[in-house]
């Protein structure tokens, strides 16, 4: 994990809290940015330890949903 020395307010968080599918999400690359790591990493980190987490931690976002302003190469790794 990256050393960080500025704080993140709730205020930046919330900014990066989208509704999808009815659900509260933060986007791989959000999450990966608050915690100090890369997305690649993170992904990783999540699919070898699975079994932590619940059945409905996460979903592939499809065309549709995916939210305005971002490119298709932002969720390439």
């Amino acid at each position: 994990m990256e050393d960080t020395k500025e704080l993140i307010t709730t205020d930046d968080i919330r900014s990066k809290v989208y509704i999808i599918r009815g659900q509260q999400v933060i986007l791989d690359k959000d999450l990966a940015e608050i915690y100090g790591y890369e997305v690649k990493r993170l992904n990783e980190q999540v699919k070898r330890n699975i079994s932590r987490f619940p059945e409905d931690f996460m979903f592939q976002l499809n065309k549709e949903e995916i939210p305005e302003g971002f490119s298709k190469s932002q969720f390439a790794t």
